[in-house]
């Protein structure tokens, strides 16, 4: 395995060894499990930030590690809107939300005194502004977040992608 802790980095962290590939593996089953508890599907799509994702995937170590936990940070934000619309068991959103925010810590511990508290990228700032834009004109309905529920996914695939 090619990890972002080995590959000629001088990131060693315990906490990716150990935890990381646990709670991601953890986030997409409650996420996959969140769709099936869904009635609802959708039409409507949000351009993804693959460009960002690629600006990452050519910086540091650690910078790949404060930009995924800044994905996560605001993963969790996002989810703290009124989901009630939405068929989630809240359980199973609660649980979703610890395991996201558990990730988020465990990466902050990765970084080296902390310094995760970079300026966060402008259109990272943008692209969740308008998914909570998004949330809000469709009336945080049930189709709203199953729209979210998609791109978080697809976010959580991509981070793991970014550090592994």
């Amino acid at each position: 395995m090619n990890c972002l802790y080995s590959a000629g980095s001088s990131l060693s962290c315990r906490w990716m060894t150990h935890k990381f590939r646990q709670h991601s593996t953890n986030s997409l089953e409650l996420i996959d499990t969140m769709a099936n508890n869904s009635t609802n599907t959708t039409e409507d799509e949000v351009d993804f930030p693959s460009d960002l994702y690629s600006q990452a995937s050519k910086k540091s170590a650690e910078d790949k590690l404060s930009f995924t936990v800044q994905i996560l940070e605001e993963m969790v934000s996002l989810f703290e809107e009124d989901h009630s619309a939405a068929s989630w068991e809240e359980k199973t959103v609660d649980h979703f939300l610890i395991v996201v925010t558990q990730q988020a810590d465990g990466l902050k511990s990765c970084i080296r005194g902390h310094s995760h508290k970079n300026k966060k990228p402008h259109a990272l700032d943008t692209y969740f502004n308008s998914l909570s834009e998004i949330l809000k004109q469709m009336g945080h309905s049930a189709e709203a977040w199953e729209l979210i529920r998609e791109e978080m996914k697809t976010h959580l695939i991509r981070a793991e992608q970014l550090l592994l």
